[in-house]
């Protein structure tokens, strides 16, 4: 198992885009539900369901493509498990002018760069894409 399941579901979807795979499997974990609900929400992916698989259940994560061209141009974890990225409020730029966004984990749960401005929240900026 991966220490940073996180980092490896990103991976895997930035993989499957490359060479236009219609879904991807990835690891079931309640960090991802929240990374990935919320990708689906900001029209990233088309949709995903847990499924069971052997003895560990895992995410079926359908690809969205738009024109033949993914959704996701841009990935890429930040914090990683060797150095954490925390960030205020007050601190969060917008990503790509607004076109993109900052995944971040605050004491609400996982949002948007532009939802945890909103309401105030700093956190640990988990990846950012666009």
């Amino acid at each position: 198992m991966h220490s940073d399941t996180l980092a490896d579901t990103l991976i895997r979807l930035k993989n499957a885009q490359a060479v236009k795979k219609p879904s991807v499997v990835v690891p079931y974990t309640k960090m991802n539900n929240a990374v990935l609900s919320l990708m689906q929400r900001e029209n990233y992916i088309a949709k995903f369901e847990k499924e069971e698989s052997g003895s560990f259940p895992v995410f079926k994560v359908t690809l969205k493509y738009i024109g033949g061209t993914p959704a996701i141009l841009h990935i890429k974890k930040i914090s990683k498990p060797g150095v954490r990225i925390y960030t205020h409020a007050t601190d969060l730029k917008r990503t790509l002018s607004g076109y993109g966004l900052k995944i971040i984990s605050t004491s609400r749960g996982v949002m948007t760069d532009s939802d945890a401005k909103k309401n105030k929240l700093g956190g640990e900026v988990l990846a950012e894409l666009w």
